[in-house]
């Protein structure tokens, strides 16, 4: 056990560091991110030096059950491309343009639809691809417009990373911690709605109450319309991703996994698309598009830490855990110390731990949606709390915009640790009303 729990800190440990201090990791003229390198060295120390069941742990990796993690990676990597697909398309930035002239020249009014349009887009999609949509747009908006990007960042990183909790196809955290315990689409969304409105109307509240005096300064440039040129790959696109969702919420119910009707709408996409495009004679410019922007990088790290998890698992780390645990009122618990172990494990890699943790403590649902909460919401308490939150940084130091450490532990003070309690108030209600 020693020699497991000595790795699985040491891996979090330089993971924390390689975020924080050398993010990439430049072979040659390919640079790398270090966060899943130094993953993958953890899960391969382990492997050499613990010993571990081989034949358990392979069993782990290919069993046919909801918490697969290459079931887990298939549906997050096809709905990622449904919405990558439209985001290269310009589709996000379309209703976000169109959010933008319905607010004139007031920022109050700018500020109120950009969150409305991001919690919106969100709940479809996924928080990751918004950010990566949406952030470069507001940099580029806020210096034409000659005002302060910081609210609109903030909002747009809060909303994502609030909503994000509504559908379990929001987050990748979702998906891993409500499959684990057996949730379907439609059991998940009966609790998580009154979470994410009680967490949502918070964190608008505050974040308009800290931008309050930025908000009433004056927009002194003008919008720019953003046009959507090709109007057929576009309802090609909307067509996938509306009918994906809909039979993701309809699965359970006539026997079709969640991961399958992801990979079929993104086979369906990509042969229609390429259809489209060769009868066109043009190249598949936004399939092409969505193959360069997947994150593959989640593959090797959800794996690697899947495996440090499995056989923390097997040499009784996530026993002790729960045993830690469970003091009472798990939805509290849960949610509190998945919310602060977000930010020193990233959210991910929580999420893995947290299954089995709940698995072997017997937390039950107030558990699973406790951890949920604290994972999507942890998000925006520092840098390090999601994957988001590095890509978000990312962006914003190249267009020379300072958002660090500093202005997310503010953020997440004023901002985060209310939302979180306003989420886990909405649970106990939820969980009465089951």
């Amino acid at each position: 056990m020693t020699a497991i729990i000595i790795i699985c800190a040491a891996t979090v440990v330089l993971m924390i560091c390689g975020i924080l201090f050398f993010p990439k990791i430049k072979l040659g003229k390919v640079n790398i991110s270090s966060y899943w390198v130094i993953a993958l060295a953890g899960a391969a120390a382990a492997l050499a030096i613990c010993r571990p069941d081989f034949a358990a742990l392979g069993g782990a990796l290919i069993a046919n059950t909801a918490v697969n993690p290459i079931k887990i990676l298939v549906l997050f990597l096809s709905m990622t491309v449904l919405s990558v697909f439209l985001d290269e398309l310009g589709f996000f930035r379309y209703l976000a343009g169109a959010a933008l002239k319905m607010a004139h020249h007031g920022q109050k009014k700018l500020f109120l639809y950009l969150y409305i349009t991001v919690a919106v887009l969100t709940v479809f999609t996924s928080n990751d691809v918004i950010i990566l949509s949406f952030t470069p747009f507001i940099c580029y908006f806020a210096k034409h417009a000659k005002i302060s990007p910081m609210p609109y960042l903030a909002a747009e990183f809060v909303a994502a990373n609030t909503w994000s909790m509504a559908l379990i196809i929001g987050n990748p955290t979702n998906i891993y911690l409500a499959t684990a315990y057996g949730l379907d689409f439609a059991g998940y969304v009966k609790i998580s709605i009154i979470p994410t409105l009680f967490a949502g109307i918070t964190s608008f509240a505050l974040l308009f109450l800290m931008f309050r005096k930025k908000l009433s300064e004056p927009l002194e440039g003008e919008e720019e319309a953003v046009p959507v040129h090709d109007k057929l790959q576009l309802w090609v696109g909307i067509v996938h991703l509306g009918v994906c969702t809909v039979l993701l919420a309809v699965g359970s119910y006539i026997g079709l996994e969640m991961w399958l009707v992801a990979l079929c709408a993104a086979g369906s996409l990509f042969i229609i698309s390429s259809v489209v495009a060769l009868v066109r004679k043009k190249k598949p410019a936004e399939l092409i598009g969505c193959l360069k922007r997947a994150p593959y990088e989640l593959v090797p790290f959800v794996l690697s830490m899947f495996v440090l998890i499995v056989i923390a698992d097997q040499k009784g780390v996530t026993a002790e855990i729960g045993k830690l645990l469970d003091v009472g009122q798990p939805a509290l618990v849960y949610g509190v110390t998945s919310f602060f172990a977000a930010n020193v494990l990233n959210n991910i890699p929580m999420s893995v731990l947290f299954s089995s943790v709940i698995a072997e403590s017997g937390g039950g649902l107030p558990a699973v949606f406790g951890a949920i909460i604290g994972s999507n919401i942890g998000a925006y308490f520092t840098p390090v709390g999601a994957l988001a939150g590095i890509m978000f940084s990312s962006i914003l130091n190249r267009h020379g915009i300072k958002f660090g450490y500093r202005e997310f532990l503010k953020m997440g003070v004023t901002v985060a640790i209310p939302a979180l309690f306003a989420a886990l108030g909405g649970l106990y209600v939820s969980l009465l009303m089951v």
